[in-house]
């Protein structure tokens, strides 16, 4: 059956529990095979989102339609939850003491040849002989993954799959993830708290700020241009300049500028020798970052800077700063 071109739509969502509102006014669209991820601190409404989506929580008002279809909330059937769609919470909810090959067996809804595919793309085939109270925390992950897959969805909700996993297991939890999109044919959409988890592996970002969808838009254009403070520090780290100093690293003396103060990425300011034109800075420190050292320098005005360089500037040393060639971003508060 060929997919409906309203994939996925939400439109004008809104949630209220006990008096606070969790979520306000949220709209937006996901195509199929389209990876979506939502970003925003603890308490942001980043999993109510999802589960209203899986149909698990009753929205007060709006709507969400998958593949034509309206999803119900937990108020209107008896069964919460939508066709379709699974939701894959922080924490596998296995049966106890049984052969992991039974829990899968009792929930596939697919040909054993498929099956065979989700265990293979889960990296669970070794584990079938194993009981469920053998398994890892990573291993348990992988499946209860497998079991939601086995239903044959369209679509994955995921809620901060990667929250409780060491790197080795996190960095296999990745490649499953980028798998299930690609040779399972399902569509995902992620929640992480962690930029280095939605970065390289959304093609766009929803950011969330208590409760209301703030921006939206490709993963570089979120990064390189975020509305405001709070956008900016959910994907990376930053300054912010003020006074003077911001007309100075423009060198913009006079120029009416759109904003009061400017943000700026530790990768987009170059320390070079005193002898090169730019802003004068002083050293104030220096940390060993793995592939590059982080610098933080004083501007004459006063602002901190953090820069990144291949060498370890000297502490108390002054330097030369100047920004990369990028549109600025500037913060009207």
């Amino acid at each position: 059956m060929p997919e409906t071109d309203d994939f996925l739509t939400v439109t004008d969502l809104s949630l209220a529990e006990r008096g606070a509102v969790a979520l306000q006014n949220i709209s937006f669209r996901q195509e199929p095979g389209q990876r979506l991820a939502l970003v925003g601190e603890s308490g942001a409404g980043k999993s109510t989102l999802l589960q209203c989506i899986a149909g698990l929580v009753q929205p007060t008002a709006g709507e969400i339609r998958f593949a034509g279809r309206r999803v119900k909330g937990p108020q209107e059937v008896l069964v919460p939850g939508h066709p379709g769609i699974v939701y894959l919470s922080q924490k596998s909810e296995l049966p106890h003491s049984l052969r992991v090959e039974q829990v899968l067996r009792y929930a596939s809804k697919r040909p054993a040849a498929e099956a065979a595919a989700v265990y293979d793309v889960c990296r669970i085939t070794q584990l079938l002989t194993r009981r469920t109270d053998e398994l890892s925390g990573g291993e348990q992950q992988r499946v209860a993954l497998a079991r939601l897959l086995l239903a044959a969805p369209r679509m994955l909700l995921l809620d901060e799959p990667f929250s409780n996993l060491d790197r080795g297991h996190k960095q296999q939890m990745q490649r499953i993830i980028q798998e299930v999109g690609e040779q399972l044919a399902i569509t995902c959409l992620l929640v992480s708290h962690d930029s280095a988890d939605t970065l390289p592996w959304a093609d766009e970002l929803l950011v969330l700020q208590q409760g209301q969808l703030i921006q939206q838009g490709p993963p570089e254009q979120v990064y390189r241009q975020p509305v405001n403070e709070y956008a900016a520090a959910l994907l990376g780290d930053y300054s912010v300049v003020s006074g003077p100093d911001v007309r100075a690293l423009l060198a913009a003396p006079r120029r009416k500028l759109p904003g009061t103060a400017l943000l700026v990425r530790p990768e987009n300011v170059q320390l070079l020798p005193t002898t090169e034109s730019g802003v004068p800075a002083q050293v104030q420190a220096v940390r060993f970052m793995g592939s590059y050292y982080e610098a933080e320098v004083l501007l004459p005005a006063g602002s901190r800077l953090r820069a990144r360089s291949n060498t370890a500037p000297v502490i108390g040393a002054t330097v030369t700063v100047q920004l990369l060639a990028s549109a600025p971003v500037f913060l009207s508060n």
